[in-house]
This record gives C-alpha cells, sequence and structure tokens, in this order.
C-alpha cells in the first residue's frame, strides 16, 4: 500500500496540550489547533518526502525506512529520527525530544491516515482523509 498522496486533517484530540508539552507557545498551539492542516506524502519504495502545511507554516521532512534521518519537529527543534515500517501501512518514528522519547504511529486504512503521538503519558491522535 502506497502512502502517496495529500490528506486533509478532519479531527484531532490533546492537540494544544501536547503541542505546550513538546515546547510550542500557547499562541501557536492554539493557532494550530484550529487550522486544518495539509500532509502531502510521497513515497517511492522505502523513501519518503513529508510536506505538512498548517496556515502560513510549512515543514518538510525527508525519510528513509530503517535508516536515522534528521527530522523537524512542530515548534521548530530539530531532531534525528527513526522510522521504521510495520506491515505494508504503519509507520512508527521514535524521537528523543530531550525530555524523553516522542513515539509517532501513523496508520493508513485506505484513505484515512491516522496519526498517534505519545510522549510519557501524553497522547495526540490526528486523523485526516485523502483529498
Amino acid at each position: 500500500m502506497s502512502f502517496t498522496g495529500k490528506y486533509q486533517l478532519q479531527s484531532q484530540e490533546n492537540f494544544e496540550v501536547f503541542m505546550k508539552a513538546l515546547g510550542l507557545s500557547d499562541d501557536l498551539a492554539q493557532k494550530g489547533k484550529d487550522i486544518k492542516s495539509i500532509s502531502e506524502i510521497e513515497q517511492d519504495g522505502k523513501k519518503f518526502k513529508v510536506t505538512v502545511t498548517t496556515g502560513s507554516k510549512v515543514m518538510k521532512n525527508e525519510f528513509t525506512i530503517g535508516e536515522e534521518g534528521d527530522m523537524e519537529l512542530p515548534n521548530g527543534q530539530k531532531v534525528k529520527a527513526l522510522v521504521q515500517m510495520e506491515g505494508n501501512n504503519k509507520l512508527v518514528a521514535k524521537v528523543n525530544v530531550g525530555k524523553g522519547e516522542l513515539t509517532s504511529i501513523t496508520e493508513l486504512n485506505g484513505d484515512t491516515l491516522t496519526n498517534v503521538m505519545t510522549m510519557g503519558d501524553l497522547c495526540c491522535k490526528r486523523i485526516s482523509k485523502r483529498i
């Protein structure tokens, strides 16, 4: 199953609290929760390009499955991340954010992309639909 496509955010849970815990300002976390971000994913085998546009903020990350690489978090922090694929529809990323480990699981089921981020006992869930 290919992740390639454009997805628009439909719903999210605990976004504001999670982003504040990551170090995003109250103002930016509040603005971000009200914007329906667009995620564009290009998959070429094990190589991925992910562009997330939230209002005027554009975040681009490129990674290869199984190889540690540089990534940018929503708060602008640059980190090393390792992304693995489970089955053919689930991406699991582990990132050391200084305050502990952040785990991001992105799963594609049909036209629905579900992203669950966990850091300690905090969890944020975002659901997007292919457009």
